[in-house]
């Protein structure tokens, strides 16, 4: 069964109180087309999907909806770093990591960020644009194995597997390579590698880069470029595009067997989909920006999946949007089941809550933590609590006073 995208939306205006690792240089030229929906008077909006269509849903989390608006957030530095782009952790682990973009992984003790590197690949990669090391995994029962997301000198995909000897420190010649992938650009490389429940890793994959998918990736089953690929960590990784229709999914988030992703968009929308965890989806791009025909024809919205939510360009400073973290901690459990997000450019911090097939409850929490700066990714230590990166570095999501 599939999802549809719809010609109606239920608006939402997001509560204000107040990337794509480097925006599109292409994004002003970005050809417009006709809209499929409603015009939208507001930036943020959100889409449901038609009642004949709702099956295709995520089962909804028992999650905590917010009380009274006593919550109060605030941003503590943990570390300054070179560009850090994620944080991640095994659930009920004091340490975590902590990796840069310049091709070095670090050691968190839930406090402070170690002063040597626990690995040291940035001889293998090339630290440009959207280009360096791009995201970090970990094995899910192994505490020996790691895996990195990164571009090689020649500004190829590579995603390779690492050995522990301790959790301080990684043999730099144990690399096993799980996948290597031409990239016909230097943008829109992707980012994201998070593990399944059952196992499987996942890496998010852009269109090939330049403007308007240049090399017709987006719809293109064929290609790994576009979409999510779906790869084994035990024996023969067997690389298979497990969806398609993605722009620039660089960061996505996989909470129990439900997945959402925000994904770049070309020149107007920024987007985030939120669907089961499922091979075989199509989330519509180049057919579609958000909700808008990009380059569509009448019978194109056939199966595609709609994005939950959509924010314009030009709201507080959007131009490529990053994901973001379904919250599980302790410290907040009115938050319980919120995906939170921001953008690169923008640096604020937002969330909503998906319940019944929609984007709920909007929030803007930027008043009170503050504006970051370039927002680069997210992350969630052992305990399930948030982190969030820029460009220079590392904050920890506390109570406010």
């Amino acid at each position: 069964m599939r999802r549809f995208l719809v010609p109606w939306l239920l608006l939402i205006t997001a509560c204000s109180t107040g990337s794509e690792l480097s925006p599109d240089p292409d994004v002003s030229t970005a050809p417009r087309g006709t809209t499929l929906a409603t015009t939208i008077p507001s930036s943020t909006s959100t889409s449901t999907s038609p009642a004949t269509t709702s099956t295709t849903a995520p089962p909804t989390t028992t999650t905590s909806t917010l009380g009274p608006d006593q919550t109060v957030l605030a941003y503590q530095v943990v570390a300054d770093l070179d560009f850090p782009v994620q944080l991640t952790a095994r659930p009920g682990e004091e340490h975590g990591y902590v990796i840069t973009k310049d091709g070095v992984v670090w050691l968190f003790d839930g406090a402070t960020v170690a002063a040597e590197p626990v690995l040291d690949i940035s001889e293998r990669v090339l630290d440009q644009g959207e280009q360096g090391l791009l995201s970090i995994a970990l094995h899910p029962t192994d505490q020996g194995r790691l895996y990195l997301h990164y571009s090689n000198p020649s500004g190829d995909t590579v995603v390779s597997e690492f050995t522990l000897s301790s959790p301080s420190q990684a043999d730099p010649g144990s690399e096993r390579v799980l996948l290597q992938v031409d990239q016909p650009a230097a943008n829109h490389n992707g980012g994201m590698i998070q593990f399944t429940p059952d196992g499987a890793l996942l890496l998010a994959l852009g269109d090939g880069g330049g403007a308007n998918d240049r090399f017709g990736n987006g719809q293109n089953p064929d290609t790994l470029l576009g979409g999510l690929v779906s790869l084994s960590v035990e024996g023969d990784p067997q690389p298979a595009k497990y969806a398609m229709g993605l722009r620039n999914p660089w960061r996505f988030w996989i909470d129990e067997e439900t997945i959402y992703i925000a994904d770049v968009g070309q020149g107007a929308i920024e987007e985030v989909s939120v669907t089961p965890l499922q091979p075989g989806l199509n989330y519509g791009w180049p057919f579609f920006e958000g909700l808008q025909c990009f380059n569509c024809s009448t019978g194109d919205e056939e199966g595609v999946v709609a994005p939950v939510l959509e924010v314009q360009h030009g709201d507080a400073g959007t131009c490529s949007i990053t994901g973001g973290i379904v919250y599980r901690g302790a410290a907040f459990p009115q938050l319980n089941g919120h995906y939170f997000y921001s953008d690169y450019c923008g640096g604020y911090l937002r969330s909503f809550l998906y319940r019944d097939g929609a984007a709920t409850d909007p929030r803007d929490w930027s008043e009170q933590v503050g504006i970051a700066g370039q927002v680069t990714g997210f992350g969630a230590d052992g305990a399930g609590e948030m982190y969030v990166t820029t460009t220079g570095q590392l904050l920890a999501v506390v109570a406010g006073g």
